[in-house]
């Protein structure tokens, strides 16, 4: 089963964050900007949250409050479940699921190196079993 350190050399190390104190607002401009659905949370070169676009929904809009009024400290979750490099696509999409999360940093020496998500892991066990099958395919086809 493929790892962390593969989907990410498939799909790049790139990972987009927001300093705390920015407004929810710019947090959500960057999202679009760059077309994903979270940004880890750094002060410095630490890892103090993620905000996700279910944040915005559930602590934003549903609460009556504006987005550039807030910070992202004041609504990020600040219990990150991470990743490491060794981990296997399986193991993190049992994690993703028991936990119900879409997003992993991937943390190496407590450094964020990367970021994935659910979409990344199925799209890694999709081509993992395409493989598979076009092995097999020409396993009994007798290798022609």
């Amino acid at each position: 089963m493929p790892t962390v350190r593969h989907v990410l050399n498939e799909k790049g190390h790139g990972v987009h964050h927001i300093r705390p104190d920015a407004s929810v607002r710019d947090a959500l401009a960057m999202m679009a900007e760059h077309d994903v659905g979270a940004l880890v949370v750094l002060d410095g070169e630490n890892l103090v949250g993620i905000i996700t676009e279910r944040d915005y929904a559930r602590k934003i809009v549903l609460k009556g409050r504006t987005s550039p009024s807030t910070t992202v400290c004041e609504i990020m979750s600040t219990r990150v479940i991470c990743a490491r490099l060794d981990q296997t696509v399986e193991e993190c999409m049992a994690v993703m699921t028991e936990r119900t999360v879409r997003h992993l940093p991937v943390l190496e020496h407590k450094k964020v190196v990367g970021i994935v998500s659910i979409g990344d892991m199925v799209k890694c066990i999709i081509d993992d079993q395409k493989f598979t099958i076009e092995q097999l395919e020409h396993y009994f086809q007798g290798g022609r």
